[in-house]
């Protein structure tokens, strides 16, 4: 399992991260796009993005989105919308720009198995004994990249409470 406890989240790859102070750092509230937005703003981007000096998108709502679906149109919505959204943020930016998804929670609703290392989503009632294979579907086999991001101070296991996202440079 990687991990990483340095910025570069803040500046480029694709993140997830559920840690309000990080958040709170990288973005003011006004500066944060709901997803519905982001994907506005995706068709026309623009030269700086609103957060972290114009260096960062960071959207909200990602959670809500995959919650309010059935567990199999969720599943759709991540390979028919959510992969081009990122894609077509990577094409615009070639990797020198962060896509940040604030996850509220996160910690509690992202997981792996250790022994594939392929991270899950945990979906909640009335589907909450079944998970999203998050890795295979947003990721599509480039799942060894990802990273744990981890608290700069603090506790460094990757399973404690310095696990405050994840990062991937790219996802292809």
């Amino acid at each position: 399992m990687n991990t990483m406890n340095t910025d570069t989240c803040t500046r480029r790859g694709i993140n997830f991260l559920w840690n309000e102070e990080a958040f709170a750092r990288l973005a003011a509230p006004a500066q944060v796009l709901s997803f519905r937005a982001a994907c506005q703003l995706s068709k026309s981007w623009k030269e700086d993005l609103p957060a972290n000096g114009g260096r960062t998108l960071a959207v909200a709502g990602l959670d809500v989105c995959l919650d309010l679906m059935t567990p199999s149109d969720a599943e759709q919505w991540i390979i028919d919308v959510l992969r081009p959204f990122i894609w077509n943020f990577q094409a615009e930016y070639d990797g020198e720009e962060a896509l940040v998804f604030w996850i509220p929670g996160g910690v509690h609703r992202i997981s792996m198995n250790p022994a594939s290392e392929q991270y899950y989503w945990r979906c909640v009632p009335p589907f909450k004994d079944q998970r999203l294979e998050f890795g295979r579907l947003l990721l599509s086999g480039a799942a060894s990249d990802i990273a744990r991001i981890m608290k700069p101070q603090g506790s460094q296991d990757p399973d404690g409470p310095g696990w405050i996202g994840l990062h991937h440079p790219r996802i292809s």
